[in-house]
């Protein structure tokens, strides 16, 4: 081989590894952050007078706040829905659980060549259902998802044999974390995600992180001053929900400013969203009205989330989206920004994070059936919706705009031209479910 030759391949091979490589940096790195228990009214941008959110308000002001998130009523039912993009029917078979034959967003995004983790409250390894699930205590499951790292509460780990909150019960990357009476749950969280960030700084990355704030109990954070008193530090009291709020938006702030910090943050997507509604002990005032939470319920205080993005590289100007976005339309919202070839239940929504034209999906679809409890099964159902109206199998029938709290079903003989219309559309799309009983 002459010398020529060879610094001609060099020099070739040299040329390919930097597109090669220029490629992979251009991908867009992305953050999911679910909060636990949050309905749409604890955030500022969305109008609450309750509670002060000035890191999470500020990614509504910088990019698109979506007024009309819908999420399955709970939490497990939520989580299985979002990272599958599948309605509960197909694939929900355990309170607490996710089939080991499911490809979620983690596999989704690690296929597609990104670094990924998961940090905060798993919740899939059917702990509940020890006798009936063999492989409830594998500590890989994450791994087997797509998440080549974690930080994960209630992995294999029940909740009676330690909390999240102060001196958390944490297992990571297949080891139990020394506990430590000072340590608090979402530092420890929260610090891993800035870690992996710093250590994939310069490759694709896909970081989801289900929060175990502001779940109960409600107990003081660091930041309460009985946070100083060991002895109240599960203390259950709705007085410091507010201090739990407010924690999550520092973690969300905290987050973003690393970002900033490594010059991440233009091509970095950051999504802030919320699994289900607020616990109902918890009344949060949103302007002049008093909302009390839903969780657990299929009104719209069960299923109204927050749901705010930014993309500085794409999203220039703030956006408000009023139309109807729902939790199936994740999956497929990843799966269009890596060009990865799905099937899904939901809609992406990447078009409108990438300033293309989007069709907005017309009405939204649950199917919830916890499996968890006799107070919590009581609300089992379904719903098809759209912006102002919904409809229950039982063709009970609602006005949103004038009802959101579904107290006065519309009385189907006095319905306008108009609504009988809706109804009959909305009718017809529950028929391509399965029927409920």
């Amino acid at each position: 081989m002459n010398t020529l030759y060879r610094i001609s391949l060099v020099l070739l091979t040299s040329f390919i590894y930097s597109c090669s490589t220029n490629v992979e940096k251009n991908k867009p790195n992305v953050i999911l952050i679910m909060a636990d228990d949050m309905g749409y009214e604890c955030v500022g941008a969305y109008g609450s007078t309750s509670y002060q959110t000035p890191n999470i308000d500020k990614i509504a002001n910088q990019g698109i706040l979506f007024s009309n998130c819908v999420s399955q009523p709970l939490c497990t039912p939520s989580r299985v829905k979002i990272m599958t993009g599948k309605y509960n029917y197909k694939n929900y078979d355990f309170f607490g659980h996710l089939n080991l034959s499911e490809y979620t967003f983690g596999n989704l995004m690690q296929d597609a060549g990104y670094a990924t983790c998961i940090a905060g409250k798993w919740q899939l390894n059917g702990l509940a259902y020890q006798d009936t699930i063999a492989d409830w205590n594998d500590n890989t499951r994450p791994n087997k998802f797509g998440f080549e790292e974690y930080c994960l509460w209630q992995l294999t780990q029940t909740r009676d044999k330690g909390e999240r909150y102060g001196n958390p019960l944490i297992e990571q990357n297949g080891k139990s974390l020394e506990r430590n009476r000072d340590d608090y749950g979402p530092d420890i969280f929260s610090n891993f995600v800035l870690n992996f960030i710093e250590r994939k700084k310069d490759e694709p990355f896909f970081v989801y992180y289900p929060m175990v704030l502001v779940h109960d109990p409600f107990v003081p954070t660091p930041e309460s001053p009985e946070w100083s008193n060991q002895e109240i530090r599960y203390k259950n009291d709705t007085t410091y929900f507010k201090d739990m709020v407010a924690y999550t938006d520092k973690i969300v702030g905290k987050i973003v400013n690393k970002l900033e910090e490594l010059n991440l943050d233009d091509n970095t997507i950051v999504i802030f969203t919320g699994d289900n509604g607020t616990h109902p002990t918890i009344q949060s005032h949103l302007a002049k009205e008093v909302i009390v939470g839903g969780k657990g319920k299929t009104t719209d205080a069960g299923t109204h989330v927050p749901l705010v993005v930014k993309w500085p590289s794409k999203i220039k100007e703030k956006a408000v989206f009023e139309d109807l976005i729902e939790f199936s339309d994740f999956f497929p919202t990843l799966a269009e920004l890596t060009d990865t070839d799905v099937q899904s239940d939901g809609k992406s929504f990447y078009p409108l994070l990438n300033g293309e034209d989007y069709q907005p999906r017309q009405t939204a679809f649950i199917h919830y059936d916890p499996q968890w409890g006799k107070y919590v099964n009581q609300y089992r159902n379904q719903f098809i919706r759209t912006l102002e109206y919904k409809l229950y199998p039982d063709s009970s029938f609602y006005n949103l705009t004038n009802d959101r709290l579904e107290k006065n079903p519309l009385c189907l003989d006095s319905l306008s031209n108009n609504e009988q219309n809706i109804k009959a559309t909305l009718e017809k799309e529950l028929k391509k479910h399965p029927q409920w009983q």
